[in-house]
Order: C-alpha cells, then sequence, then structure tokens
C-alpha cells in the first residue's frame, strides 16, 4: 500500500511539472518578453542580461521568447501526432486482434514490413520527398508510429476476447461493435494510454531532429529542433543561443519519460 501511495505521489508531482510546462507553452504570448520573430541589430548575439535572460541570437532575437514560443509549436505538433497514431494504431490493433485471420495476417504482415525500417531512416526520405515544412514531418513520421499501438492493442485484445465476459456478452446477442467499445476498448485503454505518455518523448526529438535538419519547420518559425539548427554556425561566440532551445528539448523529454516510467509503475504495483 505504501508503495502504491508514493507512485502515485510521484505521478502529481510530475504531471504538477507537465502541466506547468504546458501552461508556459499555452502562455507564451503573455509569458515572453519580447516578439520572438522581430530582429533587433543594436542585440546581436548579446549574452544573457536582465532584458534579455537567455540572450539573444545571431539576429538579436530573444532566445527566451523564442523558445516560449518554439513550445507550442513542439508541443501541439507532437501531441496532434501521437493522437492520431493512438487513434489510428488503436483501431487497426482491434480490429486485428478480435477478428483475426487474413485481415489480422495482413495488418500485422504491413506492421513488420514498417519495423524493419528504422524509423528515423523512413522518416528523413518520406519528409525529403513531402519537401520538409512541419506538415510533411508528422506525415514523414506518422507513417511508422502507428506500428507501436497496433501491436499493442492487437495483444491485448486478442487476449481479451477469450475471456468469459466477452463469451456472454456474444450469447447475450451484442453486436460485435457494442463488445469493442463497451468490453474491449476499455480495457486495453490504460496501457494503450501509457505507451501514448512514453512516445511523447520519441516523437519530440524526431521532430526537433528533422526540423535540425532542415526537413521540418522551416525557419524563423520559433521551434526548438530548427533553433538549435540555426544556432550551431555560432555556438563558439554566442553558446546560450543553442542552450535554451536544447535545455527545452531536454527538460520536456525527460518529464514525459518520467510521467510515463510512473504511470506503468503505478500499474504494476
Amino acid at each position: 500500500m505504501k508503495k502504491k501511495k508514493r507512485a502515485k505521489i510521484k505521478i502529481v508531482i510530475i504531471a504538477a511539472l507537465v502541466l506547468l510546462l504546458l501552461f508556459c507553452a499555452v502562455f507564451a504570448g503573455v509569458l515572453a518578453p519580447h516578439d520572438p520573430s522581430t530582429p533587433n541589430a543594436a542585440a546581436i548575439r548579446m549574452a544573457p542580461c536582465a532584458e534579455y535572460p537567455l540572450g539573444t541570437d545571431n539576429l538579436g532575437r530573444c532566445v527566451l521568447s523564442r523558445v516560449l514560443f518554439g513550445g507550442r509549436t513542439t508541443i501541439a505538433a507532437t501531441f496532434l501526432l501521437v493522437l492520431i497514431s493512438f487513434v489510428v494504431g488503436t483501431l487497426i490493433g482491434i480490429f486485428s486482434g478480435y477478428y483475426g485471420g487474413l485481415l489480422d495476417k495482413f495488418l500485422m504482415r504491413l506492421a513488420d514490413v514498417f519495423l524493419a525500417f528504422p524509423q528515423m531512416v523512413v522518416a528523413i526520405a518520406v519528409a525529403g520527398i513531402l519537401n520538409g515544412g512541419l506538415m510533411g514531418a508528422m506525415v514523414a513520421l506518422g507513417i511508422t508510429m502507428w506500428v507501436s499501438f497496433a501491436r499493442l492493442a492487437r495483444s491485448h485484445t486478442a487476449s481479451l476476447k477469450n475471456e468469459a465476459y466477452i463469451q456472454a456478452a456474444a450469447f447475450a446477442g451484442k453486436s460485435d461493435l457494442n463488445i469493442l467499445l463497451v468490453h474491449i476498448f476499455p480495457n486495453l485503454l490504460t496501457p494503450v494510454l501509457t505507451q501514448a505518455l512514453t512516445q511523447i518523448g520519441t516523437t519530440m526529438i524526431g521532430l526537433s531532429g528533422l526540423s535540425f535538419l532542415g526537413l521540418g519547420v522551416v525557419p524563423p518559425t520559433p521551434e526548438w529542433g530548427a533553433m538549435i539548427a540555426e544556432a550551431r554556425a555560432y555556438i563558439q561566440i554566442a553558446p546560450w543561443a543553442i542552450m535554451g532551445p536544447a535545455a527545452a528539448v531536454i527538460v520536456t523529454i525527460v518529464l514525459f519519460n518520467y510521467l510515463g516510467d510512473a504511470v506503468m509503475d503505478y500499474r504494476e504495483v
């Protein structure tokens, strides 16, 4: 009981930090001390000071303001991509595991094909074909992201459909849709949502990585990966320009990974 209580406290603390992070991204327009896109020739590569807490970049733009607005772009795109992959992958997995047969074999072999290639390699190739951009980056990563959700949902559904209460519902004349929505989906929601939490960090790395390579968000739109790519050209004379967005990426990924791990620990206690 004590372990469960400690695990619950851990979730609350990490969730509070995540909510604080999301608050900063949502209210970036209020919290940012300067316009993130307005250059200032008089403040080029200025070191951190009272006016510019994280310094300025090569165009005199406030790094703190760009980090806050970049959080909107990076976090919103990550959440949307994980949500779409969660819905698509879970639906595919549920139908595959419940009906089995040729449908199951086809969908799982298709998933195996996507798993045969490294996700980032596929994403770079697809993003290059789509000429980059945020939407292109999301499509490039989403092509393979659904697989983990599909395989997890499929394994749980295949196990659940043989349970006595599922058989009883079928004998009672319940439709397949009713069984899937009322009896199966709620029972696999927790593990799939936990998987979604752990995917947030990986997805954020992917989106930021594509932007860093010039295949994601196009400057001057604030985005953490693109900011790191821009700042690396003058890292020796203005290291603060790269430290701000890099720290934001690291902190965000660590928080969401810890949250996913905390939820998994709570389930296992």
